[in-house]
């Protein structure tokens, strides 16, 4: 598949997609039973994850977004984080997941999470649909659900984006280097 100038595979399916989704709602429904948990996703790559997964939620929630960038556009992390958009929630004595589409050198999320400790919440998680294990840079104690590990590639669809294009796939595909 074509996307701009670049090719691309696939490599994770819409079935195995929601399928893991599924299972990542029952584990916050069982982790999060008897609280209000919100829901913070972090845009613009979350949006179908956070749609699909708060549709899994069969517990008292919220949800919201912020906007972090670190990409602008290319294939790897500029590792210079952007401010999109401020948090306008109180989250102060609330119980915080961060809802990731991925989490690859972990400098973006550690600094969203720094910032929300600051407002004094009761937990935060992340969890996150992707994760590059072989990418990450920082230690992340918070990172406690996560729909797939992949290896260290460029990945395109379901949210995620090339130059803006990409998003609406229904399937997650790879850079064919």
């Amino acid at each position: 598949m074509k996307i701009a100038d670049l090719t691309f595979e696939p490599l994770i399916e819409e079935k195995a997609i929601a399928k893991r989704i599924t299972l990542l709602g029952e584990q916050l429904n069982n982790d999060y039973a008897g609280k209000t948990p919100i829901f913070i996703g972090v845009l613009s790559g979350c949006f179908l994850f956070v749609a699909d997964l708060v549709k899994q939620i069969n517990i008292p929630c919220e949800v919201t977004f912020t906007k972090l960038a670190s990409y602008y556009g290319g294939t790897t992390s500029t590792l210079k984080i952007r401010e999109d958009i401020d948090l306008s929630v109180d989250i102060n004595g609330r119980h915080v997941v961060i809802l990731e589409d991925i989490v690859d050198t972990g400098n973006t999320l550690s600094y969203l999470i720094e910032k929300l400790k600051l407002h004094t919440p009761a937990s935060i998680k992340v969890c996150s649909l992707l994760l590059k294990p072989g990418k990450l840079e920082l230690s992340i104690e918070e990172l406690r659900y996560i729909g797939f590990e992949i290896e260290n590639e460029f990945v395109v669809g379901y949210g995620l984006d090339y130059k803006e294009l990409g998003r609406n796939l229904k399937d997650i595909y790879r850079l064919i280097s």
